[in-house]
């Protein structure tokens, strides 16, 4: 009964093990998806950026009355 547990103990840790290892993932990748994601951010930023100011100004005046 004693190896029986033992077995089992040492199939747990392989299959955490293994489990840590795969969900560390791939860092170059993970760099380069945060990086296209912060330069979409910036372009969209730019794009949109003076029609929002311009939407909320708007908004502002019309509630406040002047």
């Amino acid at each position: 009964m004693e190896r029986l547990m033992e077995r089992a103990l040492v199939r747990a840790r392989t299959a955490w093990g293994d489990l840590c290892d795969d969900e560390r993932g791939d860092v170059p990748g993970w760099v380069l998806i945060t990086l296209m994601t912060a330069g979409l951010v910036v372009v969209i930023w730019a794009l949109a950026g003076p029609a929002l100011s311009g939407l909320f100004e708007q908004a502002i005046s019309r509630v406040s009355g002047l």
